[in-house]
């Protein structure tokens, strides 16, 4: 098992959080969580400048892979469908389920929703609580349902491997080396379709989550909001970002009839390609 430097500093955030350890949190003080927030947006950047610069030479792979690279980012609806609903009905949360539910919550979207929101807004708090949930458990998860979805022996290894490049390199690590183990004798193009998919999902997930995943998460949020207030006798207090309900809305209806107009064009080039 792999520990990367980013768990340890969440350990140390935990005990230098004054929330938590009053003593401890004073050597941080209160203009510590302020500046951190800060120079998490500004590390942020050059990381995504990294994959930005690794995803241009890779175009032509991109579109050499055909369709399949591109369904495969409807995953990414696929978190607000599921996860969105239960979020907000059941747990009964605000626009923090936005941002937690509009994708897997990596870097990118980590980046997208700081540029939007910011990272002190209820949306950047549920990006925020995902991101740490998939870096301490995902990978262990990623492992285990590796093993355990091969073991059906119902899909291709191909297939296999490239559901492990979700996004992200601990979880596309934990998930390759599970399927290695199991696969052995598919282990070299296990890896290669893992890194590969993983690569590509950052140059195609940033553009479905701005264009469909999270507009759509905007327009999905409204609408559960307005039937949980129907079906409650109580009034429920959210935290609204922006203008007008209807004013978002719209541009969120926009944004994604635009999104989609987007991936039917990027899909028809890839086709005649």
């Amino acid at each position: 098992m792999i520990l990367l430097p980013l768990l340890y500093a969440f350990v140390f955030s935990i005990f230098f959080n004054p929330n938590i350890n009053s003593s401890l949190g004073q050597v941080v003080g209160k203009n510590g969580n302020m500046v951190a927030g800060q120079w998490i947006l500004i590390c942020l950047m050059p990381f995504i400048a990294k994959f930005a610069v690794g995803i241009g030479p890779k175009i032509n792979e991109i579109v050499a892979a055909g369709p399949a690279l591109i369904f495969q980012e409807i995953g990414n609806v696929a978190t607000v469908l599921f996860a969105l609903p239960i979020a907000v009905l059941v747990f009964g949360m605000g626009r923090e389920s936005i941002g937690a539910t509009h994708s897997i919550a990596r870097e990118p979207n980590i980046a997208l929703i700081a540029d939007r929101f910011g990272l002190k807004t209820p949306e950047g708090i549920g990006v925020m609580g995902v991101y740490v949930m998939g870096t301490l458990f995902g990978a262990i998860y990623f492992s285990i349902m590796a093993g355990v979805v091969a073991s059906w022996g119902v899909f291709d290894v191909r297939a296999l491997a490239m559901a492990c490049g979700v996004g992200s390199g601990s979880m596309m690590g934990a998930c390759s080396a599970a399927l290695s183990e199991i696969l052995p004798e598919h282990k070299e193009d296990i890896v290669a379709f893992a890194a590969s998919s993983n690569l590509l999902t950052y140059a195609t997930g940033l553009f479905v989550s701005i264009f469909v995943a999270l507009p759509f998460a905007e327009w999905l949020f409204k609408v559960l909001s307005k039937l949980r207030k129907t079906q409650s006798a109580t009034p429920i207090v959210t935290t609204e970002v922006g203008t007008e309900d209807n004013e978002e809305v719209s541009v969120s209806l926009v944004q994604l009839i635009s999104g989609l107009v987007f991936i039917c064009l990027l899909l028809f080039i890839v086709v005649d390609c």
